[in-house]
């Protein structure tokens, strides 16, 4: 698992930096300027460890001290009661709930009642915007039709099936542990129960074909789902994968194979009725969008609870004064410690689970949004970008990677060929 950045300290009562705090929790004549606010939930346990994952996971169902997946749901509901406490102070507790994500890890592995207990949890901290999006991550192996309903009926409203690929080699190689025969159940299973469905597909996979990767996204689209991610594998250093390849086990796949899966995606996914509005998602339309990643692609606020989770909050362009755009801060970034008995333990003790956190220059929060939010269908607005930036513009639509009819219109939208090069873009319109 990759190390967390060192960061500042976070104090032990988590309380948001003064300045931050002040200038995100203004008052201002317009209501609608205030940032949006979600909460993510880190479920850190999974049945087997994937060799390419490098998220942070744990397979022991008993880690002791609180960090047992029996008492997590306890444990992440005192870090929403602290992350009340910590808004609350920060003039920021006001703000319904408009998406919660259980991520992982496998969320699924806890019983569909702790799950219920940790949304009630939040419900009840802040309460849920009338419209909430609740999404639980899920493997096809780690649900039932009863668990399904039961999430559903609590207020769940999504759930997003790790299918990774439907060919069974290729799962091997991935080490996950599912069934591919299995996903049509589970989808039918989601939606009998009133749940909109996504899944997640992986294309790169060592010793994956072009028919193999045919054969996935066919088998997606066959169950008739509303929304499909998917995403290039990248190997990240540290992982069992990694050590493969590096001893000649396994040859990962050059970048024209990548690119070519990713146009053949495109392209059967475009035709079955599903547009692309992220560079790896694809909807039938915006209503099947993800909302809780669009929060975090146009920089709304999120709590981030569980361990090695991360979170954000953002100071008012305005308000009481302007003072985070005089002093240059942008908002606040903080990460919690990793080892789920580190974090029990610190929150068993009334303290914050942070481990470190990072203040935001108004510089780098421009770079992050430029970044990300040219990575969306809708573009992002031509008056976001500097004077070096908007003077880019015109090369990048001449290279074909910006769409010319939209810059005329003000907006830097990616062309196909555009979102391939999605970082080369980003690195032009910040030079």
């Amino acid at each position: 698992m990759p190390a967390l950045p060192d960061g500042e300290p976070v104090p032990a009562d988590g309380a948001l930096p003064e300045l931050v705090a002040r200038t995100a929790g203004a008052e201002t004549d317009d209501a609608s300027s205030r940032s949006r606010f979600g909460v993510y939930v880190h479920v850190p346990f999974c049945s087997v460890r994937c060799g390419y994952c490098d998220f942070n996971t744990y397979t022991a169902s008993e880690l002791g001290g609180g960090a047992s997946q029996h008492e997590y749901a306890t444990t992440a509901l005192g870090e929403v009661d602290l992350a009340a406490r910590v808004l609350d102070a920060a003039g920021l507790g006001d703000r319904p709930v408009s998406t919660v994500f259980f991520g992982g890890g496998t969320p699924t592995m806890l019983p569909a009642g702790d799950l219920v207990r940790i949304l009630d949890g939040v419900r009840s901290a802040w309460g849920l915007a009338p419209d909430a999006e609740v999404t639980t991550e899920a493997n096809p192996d780690s649900v039932t039709p009863g668990s399904l309903a039961t999430l559903a009926e609590a207020g769940f409203t999504r759930v997003s099936f790790g299918m990774q690929s439907a060919v069974p080699r290729v799962l091997a190689t991935l080490e996950r542990t599912h069934d591919p025969a299995r996903l049509p159940d589970v989808v039918r299973w989601a939606r009998e129960a009133g749940l909109a469905v996504s899944v997640d597909l992986i294309y790169g996979t060592p010793g994956e074909s072009l028919d193999d990767w045919r054969t996935s996204v066919e088998a997606a689209l066959a169950t008739g789902v509303d929304h499909v991610s998917a995403y290039a594998l990248v190997v990240e250093p540290g992982t069992k994968m990694a050590a493969q390849v590096r001893r000649g086990q396994l040859t990962l796949p050059d970048e024209d194979d990548q690119a070519a899966k990713y146009e053949l995606a495109d392209d059967l996914l475009t035709a079955a009725g599903l547009g692309w509005y992220e560079v790896s998602n694809w909807s039938r339309g915006l209503e099947q969008a993800c909302r809780h990643n669009l929060a975090y692609w146009r920089g709304d606020d999120w709590w981030g609870i569980g361990p090695g989770a991360h979170s954000y909050v953002g100071a008012s362009d305005g308000g009481a004064g302007g003072s985070g755009a005089a002093d240059g801060a942008a908002g606040v970034r903080w990460w919690n410690v990793k080892h789920p008995l580190r974090y029990a333990t610190l929150l068993g003790r009334g303290r914050s689970p942070g481990a470190g956190r990072e203040v935001l220059t108004r510089d780098e929060a421009h770079l992050e949004r430029v970044m990300l939010g040219v990575r969306l269908a809708e573009g992002l607005d031509l008056d976001v970008l500097d004077a070096d930036g908007r003077r880019a513009v015109a090369g990048l639509v001449a290279s074909g990677l910006l769409d010319g009819a939209a810059a005329v219109r003000g907006r830097a939208v990616l062309t196909r060929r555009g979102r391939l090069l999605a970082d080369a873009v980003v690195r032009e319109l910040t030079a």
